[in-house]
């Protein structure tokens, strides 16, 4: 059989390149304490299949540091694309109605920070705005009673909904007491019963509940604990909390089929802290409902990745890490060998907190929002896109792999190295041209 040669370009100096000075400039943003490395999360949804134990060993040698003037001639280039790429979209979005294609073009180079840009373009992206911006108003009401609707039905506790239902009792239906001697008192039906075990019961949906809802407020108190936005005792970051708390509960007992699995909350906060940071203060203020209805949006791509019974069928979590591992065989046929074959290293060990994630666990926060522009603005759906980024974080790593053993194999791909976000997606755009052509 014929070894199949490795393009030339997947061995140049080029992906082995430091980010650049603008980009750490462009991070510190982002860190509300810059003195303390972000921590890795604690809330990773479990393996499916638990890697074998690593044992501790030296740190691998990193790889030598190159120039990313290959790239980018200088920073001031940089700031000059940013400014120019942000007119464009701002041109785009003025328009009465959006060319998604042409927002899609733009967005997926990446959104510079700033004037609410990347609020509006990830609605208009994630569907949840429509292209006619003289739609937008009513729209936008219509969703947030909707979402406010929900909230009312469904957070409610249940005594609160048994004084209701008492209170719009009829005077005409209340048993009458003249005479007897007796107060009148409201009727209990059984359903409303706190000890009733009927299917119907409200009060034991509320007590089978219970356990979900801790699980929520588990995460919810662990999300970003390096961000002042998400952790801390101020006001604003328990009021973001209970936003997130309040999204994941109304979102798991209208999905029942899924209801709430760990790690959810670690894809919801992008969301949230995009839309609560804009500028425009109505928009800001109604920040929570505009988060359901995009979570929402953006699950319904990858929802069957957290349904247990689905993980072995073919839309399954299993069937997209196989398919990560034959995109890496198809691109970098030598890497695929020694990873799978070799060292004997299973893709589900790093590949499922990846995908499942999104890649909001393996980057800072300013970058995953970089990645998540380039992965919404896909007309294809973020998926494909997905798999593409994980098979080039493979390969921008890849002669620390091929002379790495089990070990420092699996150590690495669990603790991914920080890395140039501009060279990664531009490596997995490359896989997708070298597909397609």
């Amino acid at each position: 059989m014929v070894k199949k040669r490795v393009p030339d370009w997947l061995n140049s100096s080029l992906w082995s390149a430091s980010p650049s000075a603008t980009e750490d400039d462009r991070l510190q943003r982002y860190d509300s304490k810059p003195s303390t490395p972000t921590p890795p999360s604690p809330v990773a949804p479990p393996v499916p299949e638990p890697p074998p134990a690593v044992v501790q060993e030296e740190p691998p040698k990193p790889e030598p540091k190159e120039s990313v003037n290959n790239v980018h001639d200088a920073s001031s280039d940089d700031s000059a694309e940013d400014i120019s790429r942000q007119a464009q979209l701002l041109a785009e979005l003025s328009k009465k109605v959006i060319n998604v294609r042409e927002l899609r073009r733009l967005a997926s180079q990446g959104i510079p920070d700033g004037a609410g840009i990347r609020s509006t373009v990830w609605k208009l992206l994630l569907g949840y705005l429509p292209t006619d911006r003289g739609h937008w108003s009513s729209e936008l009401a219509k969703k947030r009673s909707q979402y406010k609707h929900f909230k009312e039905e469904l957070l409610m506790n249940p005594s609160e909904i048994t004084r209701r239902l008492g209170k719009s009792t009829s005077p005409d239906d209340e048993p009458k007491s003249e005479g007897s001697g007796m107060l009148s008192r409201s009727e209990i039906t059984h359903g409303e019963h706190p000890l009733s075990l009927g299917k119907t019961s409200i009060w034991n949906q509320f007590f089978q509940d219970t356990e979900i809802i801790e699980q929520i407020d588990r995460d919810v108190k662990r999300t970003h604990p390096d961000m002042n936005f998400f952790s801390g005792d101020t006001p604003s970051a328990k009021t973001n909390q209970d936003a997130l708390r309040n999204i994941l509960i109304v979102f798991a007992k209208l999905n029942p089929g899924i209801r709430y699995v760990q790690g959810m909350n670690e894809i919801l906060a992008p969301l949230f802290y995009v839309f609560k940071n804009d500028p425009d203060e109505e928009n800001a203020a109604s920040a929570e409902a505009d988060t359901f209805f995009c979570f929402v949006e953006l699950l319904s791509g990858f929802r069957d990745h957290f349904c247990q019974q689905l993980d072995n069928s073919v839309v399954g979590i299993r069937s997209t890490i196989t398919r990560l591992s034959q995109l890496l065989k198809e691109h970098d046929g030598e890497l695929w060998r020694h990873l799978e074959i070799t060292t004997k290293v299973n893709p589900q060990f790093y590949a499922f907190r990846w995908i499942t994630l999104l890649l909001t666990q393996e980057f800072n926060f300013a970058d995953s929002l970089h990645i998540w522009d380039t992965l919404l603005s896909d007309p294809e759906g973020p998926q494909e896109t997905l798999l593409r980024i994980c098979c080039a974080m493979l390969i921008l790593v890849r002669r620390r792999l091929l002379a790495g053993d089990f070990t420092s194999n699996l150590k690495l791909l669990q603790n991914y190295p920080s890395t140039n976000i501009s060279h990664l997606l531009y490596v997995a755009n490359k896989l997708r041209a070298q597909s397609t052509g």
